[in-house]
């Protein structure tokens, strides 16, 4: 069968049914992806680490690490990299990385960690762009197939952190940082175009996202959706993951500033053609 995959829009969902690795792989396979990381020779993994908090505020290590098996059953080639830069002041990405167990799992799979927020940088500009004219961006979410995991959460200031926000991990605190309380602070300003033209400049290759369980309030405090969707979807169109992830929180994508921009130029928020995959 001839894979829709890349076609925008397309959002794949499954069931969660406890096994990551079934879930995942059946979710995968579906996409279309494994065609694509036959040519990869650097695959990026970013979670949403935002703080050293436990799972649903951040993205589950099991998870990253089914998601790990699949690329190195697939593909014997590609260097495979779990990258993230979290925004606490308090502590650095690496404490994350051992808080959330994510030193162990990089120890056992033979995979690489990064903190973003350290990493070598390059200086990119679009004019055109109202809000970041001008960025500074880790070199290395260019130099790899980028796969974006974030957790199904709301958020004050952005309504939504989904994939498109989860892009903000990568943006380095030596330039973004405003104040002592936030290491990207900066991106509170204007956040609907902050997160916008932050995507213009690099989107995710693909994302998984976790709505297992999700957060409906806020993104690091509250309660949980109820019930919990127990669902993870896939998809190569951020814009159409980000629609769909709104949709679970029961949010209406076109008052969510980001993604409303972002309809139609970075891919399509409606209509979305989603199909259920069976594990």
């Amino acid at each position: 069968m001839k894979s829709n995959s890349k076609i925008k829009g397309a959002v794949y969902i499954c069931r969660f049914n406890s096994d990551w690795n079934k879930s995942i792989a059946s979710l995968m396979d579906a996409s279309g992806i494994e065609a694509v990381l036959e040519h990869q020779k650097k695959i990026l993994i970013k979670p949403n680490l935002v703080e050293a908090l436990k799972p649903p505020i951040t993205t589950p290590v099991e998870l990253v690490g089914a998601i790990v098996d699949y690329i190195q059953k697939k593909t014997a080639e590609a260097d495979i990299i779990i990258g993230e830069g979290t925004g606490a002041a308090d502590y650095d990405t690496q404490h994350c990385f051992e808080e959330l167990g994510y030193t162990k799992l990089a120890k056992d799979k033979k995979v690489k960690l990064v903190d973003l927020n350290k990493e070598p940088l390059i200086k990119l500009t679009n004019p055109k762009l109202s809000r970041w004219p001008e960025l500074y961006l880790p070199r290395i979410i260019f130099d790899c197939f980028l796969i974006s995991v974030p957790v199904l959460k709301a958020h004050s200031l952005a309504d939504v952190t989904l994939t498109m926000k989860n892009m903000m991990g990568a943006a380095p605190p030596s330039h973004y940082q405003k104040g002592g309380h936030w290491k990207k602070s900066a991106f509170h300003e204007r956040m609907q175009e902050s997160i916008l033209d932050l995507n213009r400049y690099r989107t995710p290759d693909f994302t998984i996202l976790d709505a297992t369980v999700g957060m409906k309030e806020a993104h690091l405090w509250g309660p949980t959706c109820d019930p919990h969707p127990n669902i993870i979807a896939a998809g190569f169109d951020p814009v159409a993951i980000d629609a769909y992830g709104a949709g679970l929180l029961k949010k209406d994508w076109r008052k969510i500033g980001h993604i409303k921009m972002a309809h139609k130029e970075l891919g399509i928020a409606e209509p979305l053609n989603i199909a259920e995959v069976k594990v």
